[in-house]
């Protein structure tokens, strides 16, 4: 069957990931990346499929009410899956009020057009939105995030994503929109702008530069792959039951220290450096302000009813992930801009 999809936030890290997959997977469907190409939104991330005949990009904010009203009544989307967001908890906390507008106002911006558009014509429509798990709360040293935990956000970012989760939850209740939600743990691999764990440290590792840890470097992540995420983003959009949730996980949890020392030595290995030497630029720096202590993800459910499960272990993907940016050092030179350079030199030095 073809499909309209829009996928917002579709020239971001994940984004881009999903519009190539749904693009090269699916050539009868037709794919509209929505991006307003942010600091974070890069084409450059989609160059090899932009001359796809089922691919069109079109530059937009999801805040402006009037324009994504336009458009879907222009493309008539039989299903949106929306990634656009602001994402970094850092930025969150010296900008609170952007986070709101662009998670809370654009999602809601979005549902509108797209309850509007089909009023209650639902056959074959889908809204899937993808969230993080970071709405959960923190964990203690033991348990894990299933789709029952209660939301207990702890920073501005993972607060406007809760909140948007729940506007979804809403619109299903109150208008039949059908929907999905997943909700993901830490990801990382290629194209990930580097202001994010693994790709600063792979930048600064590159240039000799301090490696900023937070507090006592204690703090655990499960992460997740990037491609990976897309093939279970794929899979639920295809074959996930409507008003369901489900979590996405690599069951993969990692302390930060032990991941920057492994970072460090994966790094010495493919720079021929000796042995140590990347671990001496780590420098603990002061913490930020609700720092949750763990995030681990149940991601039985997913594997359960939909087959799905990681493809690759973390030190594979790891490597790998090293491996495209220091084949793509170009791709990391454009990206380090005036601007990026200022908010890093503000946040860590």
């Amino acid at each position: 069957m073809s499909k309209k999809i829009i996928i917002t936030g579709g020239a971001g890290f994940i984004g881009s990931h999903v519009v190539r997959l749904f693009v090269t997977k699916y050539p009868h469907y037709d794919i509209i990346n929505l991006d307003s190409l942010t600091y974070a939104g890069n084409l450059h991330n989609l160059k090899d499929i932009e001359n796809s005949k089922n691919y069109r990009f079109i530059k937009g904010d999801i805040t402006n009410e009037d324009f994504i009203n336009e458009l879907f009544n222009e493309i008539r989307p039989d299903g949106v899956i929306h990634l656009a967001a602001e994402s970094h908890v850092d930025r969150s906390i010296k900008d609170p009020l952007a986070f709101a507008k662009t998670n809370i106002l654009g999602t809601m911006i979005l549902l509108n057009a797209f309850k509007n558009l089909w009023d209650n014509n639902w056959e074959n429509k889908l809204f899937y939105h993808i969230s993080t798990d970071e709405v959960y709360g923190t964990l203690g040293e033991d348990g894990l995030f299933t789709e029952d935990t209660s939301y207990s956000p702890n920073s501005p970012y993972s607060a406007s994503k809760a909140s948007s989760d729940h506007f979804v939850r809403a619109y299903g209740e109150t208008y039949d929109l059908p929907y999905v939600i997943s909700n993901c743990s830490n990801n990382y691999g290629s194209f990930q702008f580097p202001e994010k764990l693994i790709p600063l440290f792979i930048n600064n590792i590159i240039n000799n530069k301090p490696l900023p840890v937070y507090g006592d470097g204690n703090y655990t992540r499960d992460w997740l792959y990037v491609i990976d995420h897309a093939i279970a983003i794929d899979l639920i959009f295809h074959e996930g039951a409507t008003t369901e949730t489900y979590n996405i996980g690599g069951f993969n949890e990692w302390k930060n220290i032990d991941l920057v020392k492994l970072l460090c030595q994966q790094m010495d290995e493919k720079l021929e450096r000796e042995k140590g030497t990347s671990e001496q630029l780590i420098t603990y720096v002061k913490d930020r302000p609700g720092h949750d202590l763990r995030y681990a993800i149940d991601a039985s459910k997913i594997n359960k009813y939909l087959g799905w499960k990681p493809s690759v272990t973390f030190e594979e993907g790891l490597s790998k992930t090293i491996d495209w940016y220091m084949v793509n050092s170009e791709w990391l030179e454009n990206v380090n801009s005036s601007a990026y350079k200022d908010y890093y030199e503000n946040q860590y030095e």
